[in-house]
């Protein structure tokens, strides 16, 4: 018996059960022991009197009699059970099962969970807690589900998982460790944060679990980088000075001193024999691109290969065609790859790939995939890098023998944080904007000038302007009354008229059908480009000059200031415009913030104080690590905590051979493993 067997071997999960589980992460029993609620309903009994109207509650009392099953509509009932609590009879109602009728009877006693509505003495039951003499829990884990994958399905397979396999989990966080911060030991971590008796042991388990988690990835964090700078861990590339001086002097533009300081040290890194792991941070706009050009020439010229992986087809296909044209006076060869590549295409790319015939590559995750085979690569620079995972990043480097490896993100955040979250790494930053640059106009407005807002756009385009409209969906949804693309592209079209050329772009159309419409508008064929957050990383027009973002207020800082960046990069001044109607005093914040400064460290500081748990969009647009339990921001402490434990774990053992560390070893090994079988 193993963590690591199927999940198919607990009962009840065939192969259908096994997909839904799997979309939730869930492969193995280890997976399901270690997929933690969210949160935790408090299910002890309440006095009514204290009871707020809404409130989920628990009441106990004695059933006054039998219940009554009625029907309403097609395939819909509702069973009431009235319930004598105190001095009062409360109704009881729950819909849709009509099976709890004979769960109750005259005379009972019965603890229920459920909605309180104060005004009428009743409440809609969620949950019968115990009947008769049966104990009732005070507390219920509420996990992440799916409609294939149920919570009393799900709390089963939990409790089955631990029953059998509670024996084999050992604990990863060295005991010393676990000492020092009172931590638990993950067996009890695991039974506390699924079965918690009180608050007090939920509290501390989730504690410990975020512990571990942030633990684990700083560990992981420290093997790479006492790996990269173990001896001969490197590779020293050798450039040709003269040439790349050449190169950058035929630019038709002037590196700002902040470009000149980084690529400095960069080829500082490249040219010496240790590992570069490096993390590039700049605002949208900064540079950050030509940067790389730089340093990608810098490696060919030492006859290595340069790859560069970013996270879209559309901005995959936007660097290929700037440097293609930028090094096309030149001995280099660049080539694309993407999963949408036709197989007699791929195979020539890949053939010239492994050859050596190519000099340059830029492509998706497409890159990593197992039969991407280089001949000599020496750089690997990964674009709007929290976009793929550490273990996705070091399936890039392990395609070259120790290539350098450059990150880079246009979401900056906190140096402090920075060093703490990416550990590893060495960070350089372009805190600087090109000569000329014009600080883009961001102003607010409600839902209801949306029609004042078209008459800006037609102006716009009658002046020669062009327009980004984004909205949050694709198409209309009954859960989320959010703005939607059809329906505004629909909308535009009729009050812009014939004169003023409208499409529409999202990320369910086929690659060639989005890069048509992205050519044509870049080519200045499109006035207005209504479109969701697909073209929010990297996409260049510089004759856009608006950006009109509906329902702003739903976004995340760094993704409004991201799609913010998309205009106003070439002569002309450019504006932006957040149509939202916040109800919440962090929606109004966000506004705030997005309208008072075009600093993007500014606004990542601000995003990272006022990101919180519930976002629907821009959850992941922190520029951070996507932790399941832990918040970086709002944990802090404990990341810091679990950084620096992990760092001296790792300078006193930096093998992992004392015997309290083989487990911490051991989870290490096995992540390294599941990173690897991502290609």
């Amino acid at each position: 018996m193993s963590l690591s067997d199927p999940i198919t071997v607990l009962s009840g999960v065939g192969a259908k059960r096994a997909e839904g589980l799997e979309a939730l992460g869930i492969k193995t029993v280890g997976d399901v022991l270690f997929y933690f609620p969210f949160r935790y309903d408090d299910l002890q009994e309440r006095d009514l009197e204290s009871a707020v109207d809404g409130e989920k509650i628990t009441i106990k009392g004695t059933v006054v009699a039998d219940p009554v099953v009625s029907r309403f509509g097609p395939r819909k009932t509702r069973v009431n059970i009235r319930l004598r609590v105190e001095n009062v009879v409360v109704m009881v109602t729950f819909f849709n099962q009509p099976w709890l009728k004979d769960k109750f009877h005259a005379d009972q006693q019965a603890a229920v969970y459920g909605k309180w509505e104060a005004s009428r003495a009743s409440m809609v039951g969620m949950r019968v807690l115990a009947t008769q003499d049966e104990d009732s829990p005070s507390l219920a884990a509420i996990y992440p589900l799916s409609q294939s994958v149920h919570q009393k399905f799900l709390v089963g397979l939990i409790k089955e998982a631990f029953e059998k396999y509670g024996d084999q989990i050992e604990s990863v966080v060295p005991a010393a460790i676990r000492t020092h911060f009172r931590l638990l030991e993950d067996k009890q971590l695991v039974a506390w944060m699924h079965f918690p008796e009180t608050p007090q042991q939920a509290q501390l388990a989730r504690r410990s679990a975020i512990f571990r988690e942030f633990f684990l990835f700083e560990a992981k964090l420290q093997m790479i980088k006492h790996r990269d700078t173990a001896p001969a861990a490197g590779l020293s590339i050798p450039f040709d000075n003269e040439r790349l001086k050449s190169f950058i002097s035929t630019l038709s533009f002037e590196l700002t001193n902040a470009q000149k300081r980084v690529v400095n040290e960069i080829c500082a890194d490249m040219r010496s024999e240790r590992h570069m792991n490096r993390l590039l941070q700049g605002d949208v706009g900064s540079g950050k691109t030509i940067v790389a050009a730089i340093c990608m020439y810098a490696a060919v010229t030492a006859n290595f290969q340069a790859a560069l992986m970013v996270p879209t087809e559309v901005l995959a296909e936007q660097h290929y065609q700037k440097l293609h044209k930028l090094f096309e006076p030149l001995p280099v060869h660049v080539s694309i790859l993407t999963s949408s590549a036709k197989p007699a295409g791929r195979r020539a790319i890949l053939a010239d790939l492994a050859s050596g015939e190519t000099d340059i590559i830029i492509g998706t995750h497409a890159l990593i995939q197992k039969d991407v085979n280089f001949a000599n690569l020496g750089l690997a620079i990964i674009d709007e890098q929290h976009r793929f995972g550490v273990g996705q990043r070091e399936i890039l480097r392990s395609k070259g023998l120790k290539p350098d490896v450059l990150a880079m993100t246009a979401t900056p955040i906190p140096r402090t944080l920075a060093i703490t979250a990416y550990g590893e790494m060495d960070v350089s930053t372009i805190d600087e904007l090109p000569a000329g640059r014009k600080p883009v106009q961001t102003t607010w407005v409600h839902k209801n000038e949306f029609g004042r807002v078209a008459d800006q756009i037609k102006s716009e385009a009658h002046t020669g302007g062009q327009t980004f409209v984004i909205t949050p969906l694709i198409a209309e949804s009954e859960k989320v009354d959010l703005q939607n693309a059809e329906s505004v592209f629909a909308d535009l079209k009729q009050r812009l008229g014939a004169n003023v050329s409208v499409a529409l772009l999202h990320g369910q159309m086929k690659t060639e059908e989005k890069e048509d419409i992205m050519t044509a508008f870049s080519a200045g064929k499109i006035d207005v480009l209504v479109s969701t957050t697909v073209i929010e990383v990297g996409v260049d027009v510089p004759n856009a000059t608006m950006m009109v973002i509906l329902d702003a207020d739903r976004f995340g800082l760094a993704q409004l200031h991201q799609l913010r960046g998309r205009v106003g990069r070439g002569s002309k001044a450019a504006r932006c415009i957040l149509v939202a109607d916040p109800s919440t005093d962090t929606g109004i914040s966000r506004m705030d913030v997005m309208t008072s400064t075009n600093d993007g460290f500014v606004v990542a500081q601000k995003d990272l104080e006022l990101r919180g748990q519930g976002d629907i969009f821009g959850a992941k647009q922190s520029g951070m690590p996507d932790f399941r339990l832990g918040d970086p921001v709002g944990d802090f402490n404990i990341l810091d905590a679990a950084q620096r434990s992990a760092s001296e774990l790792f300078t006193l053992d930096p093998d992992l051979n004392q015997a309290d560390n083989q487990a911490l070893r051991r989870a290490l090994s096995a992540t390294a493993v599941a990173a690897a079988g991502l290609n």
